[in-house]
């Protein structure tokens, strides 16, 4: 399709800002391949009149997708498609933030952001086996690939069984490591289960992101070796910057 294109429509009454609905069609464009073909943007007017919209606008949603990383904005010369590849992150019975990306990504860390003690909510009971209010111990995690943040993880433990789960975590900066401290050689995921939202505010902060932004959310539970439920976590991945594969074993 040609820089100019067919004129996409964009919904006034929506509840949701005119630029952060050009900035989602701008980027649904990109990955469909009829816009930015050739590595670089229209020009702002071409932009303007195919989303029927005035410049402020649209830079506004060009502003947006150069902060998350979509675009790349140079001086006089324009504003390009981001060509650096999506990160690959496989779930599967052993998934590890650690080896998952190995092969992609020269540098990976996760780091603690908070933690607590608190009562389990109903959906957290649930999916660790537990009565609904029982203690549990709640970790607030951020991972990084190449000093980009990719992931931002809620996870819960039985406080019980893991009295001190967030120093061990906070000391060895790995949820594997963590549980070898209370004999956990090895643990499996049982289920996974994944959609798509906006972003709330903590983590368009943690992930560097813009209002708007659109993250990938896997929620699962990983059992040790005889079967019973370890951590109930909810992990929001960036969805420009990550995809996630799914292996048959938990399909």
């Amino acid at each position: 399709m040609s820089g100019q294109g067919q004129k996409q429509a964009v919904t006034r009454k929506s509840g949701v800002a005119l630029w952060r609905q050009i900035a989602d069609q701008i980027r649904q464009a990109i990955s469909a391949g009829t816009l930015g073909g050739d590595g670089k943007l229209p020009p702002e007017m071409v932009l303007s009149e195919r989303f029927g919209v005035n410049r402020h606008t649209l830079r506004s949603a060009i502003a947006a997708l150069v902060q998350e990383g979509v675009l790349r904005a140079e001086q006089g010369r324009g504003t390009f498609v981001e060509s650096r590849q999506k990160l690959s992150f496989p779930i599967s019975a052993r998934t590890r933030f650690s080896t998952g990306l190995r092969s992609q990504a020269r540098d990976r860390r996760s780091s603690l952001l908070a933690h607590a003690v608190e009562p389990a909510p109903r959906r957290v009971a649930e999916g660790l086996g537990l009565a609904e209010g029982a203690a549990v111990v709640r970790l607030e995690t951020l991972s990084e690939a190449d000093e980009r943040p990719v992931s931002r993880a809620t996870s819960w433990f039985d406080a019980e069984r893991f009295p001190g789960y967030a120093e061990a975590y906070a000391e060895t900066g790995s949820i594997t490591l963590a549980f070898q401290r209370y004999g956990i050689e090895d643990y499996f995921r049982k289920s996974t289960l994944v959609s798509a939202r906006h972003a709330d505010a903590a983590d368009l902060a943690d992930l560097k992101l813009s209002a708007g932004a659109i993250v990938l959310v896997a929620v699962a539970v990983n059992v040790d070796a005889e079967g019973v439920p370890i951590q109930y976590a909810e992990t929001r991945f960036v969805a420009d910057r990550v995809e996630l594969s799914v292996s048959t074993e938990l399909q």
